[in-house]
């Protein structure tokens, strides 16, 4: 029997191909300038790009806020508050609530989507769609919604101008993708048997829980994340309990980028002798040079190939997530 039965490889070889594309389906989308925060509503794969957009470190014209629950943040809500409101299916009910408040409070609401809830309420109610691309699984779809949501705020003016960066990314990653594969097969083999753990800096925070998110939904695993200088004054101790728990198969993967803090480089050398000390394994991935859309994305196409072949390494098909599933028809009961 085929373990890769959607053909998940040729997805994630496809996947640069996205960056350009995203750009041209939010084009037509041009939200009222004059408001006062952004809040992007989106949970699991959907909020993904929301969370690159703050590693990308570009300057915003307001404060962007990050909403992943029902409703909307009371805190951040205001009357010139601009929505963007992510679900890949259209259906991600904690997304279609927000929605729904955003309507009732009349804020200026924005979608992105593949059809669903979303769809019909921007239908509705006469709500700008960008509408990306289905038949993949949400955190496949990275590359369509963070360019969708990059152009969106573009041309509101409420972000510096990437679109030329994102094209640039999107000619140059095809480039290395068949070093990354190989890169990510090698990695897959040494990760076999074991838990793995991603560290970032800060500043890398989100490749780091975007790699651990990719072990869980890809290779059907329990994986975790942290990030420096953080985990140095916390997580850290909790090696001492490794032998004394009969934990033998943890390997901590760090992410290090050429441009990180020194004293933050220091600390992964030597938090890196701490876990090899405590019984842990340990692999330093430099990140690709380039600039910093381009390390962004080529870590996560690394990241794919890694979680992707570990799964067929176990026999499991990487792109179906039935204990989800499962969960949400039970949450509709």
């Amino acid at each position: 029997m085929e373990i890769d039965s959607s053909n998940m490889r040729k997805v994630i070889m496809d996947s640069p191909k996205q960056l350009a594309e995203g750009l041209a389906l939010a084009e037509h989308i041009k939200p009222d300038a004059n408001v006062s925060n952004v809040i992007i509503c989106g949970i699991g794969g959907s909020a993904l790009p929301a969370e690159l957009i703050e590693t990308l470190q570009v300057a915003m014209a307001v404060p962007m806020h990050i909403h992943k629950d029902y409703d909307l943040p009371k805190s951040k809500v205001l009357l010139t508050s601009l929505v963007i409101c992510i679900s890949y299916s259209g259906n991600t009910e904690e997304t279609v609530s927000a929605m729904g408040m955003a309507l009732e409070k009349k804020l200026q609401v924005v979608a992105i989507a593949t059809g669903g809830k979303v769809a019909q309420l921007a239908k509705e109610h006469n709500i700008p769609l960008a509408t990306i691309p289905s038949g993949i699984q949400p955190r496949c779809a990275t590359g369509y919604i963070f360019s969708a949501l990059i152009q969106i705020l573009e041309n509101a003016g409420l972000i510096d101008n990437v679109s030329n960066d994102i094209k640039a990314t999107a000619i140059e990653l095809p480039k290395i993708t068949d070093e990354l594969e190989q890169q990510g097969k090698e990695l897959a083999e040494t990760l076999k048997g074991a838990l793995p753990v991603m560290y970032a800096s800060q500043d890398f925070r989100a490749l780091a829980m975007i790699w651990k998110i990719k072990f869980n939904e890809n290779s059907k695993i329990p994986a975790f994340y942290n990030y420096f200088p953080e985990l140095n004054h916390n997580e850290m101790v909790g090696y001492t309990g490794l032998k004394t728990l009969g934990i033998e198969n943890l390997h901590a993967i760090i992410l290090q980028d050429s441009g990180d803090h020194q004293r933050n480089k220091k600390r992964m050398e030597l938090t890196a002798g701490v876990i090899e000390k405590a019984g842990g394994r340990v692999s330093v991935i430099n990140i690709k040079e380039g600039s910093r859309m381009f390390k962004i994305f080529s870590s996560l196409l690394l990241g794919d190939f890694v979680s992707y072949y570990l799964a067929l390494g176990y026999g499991t098909d990487p792109a179906p997530v039935a204990m989800v599933e499962e969960f949400k028809k039970n949450m509709s009961g």
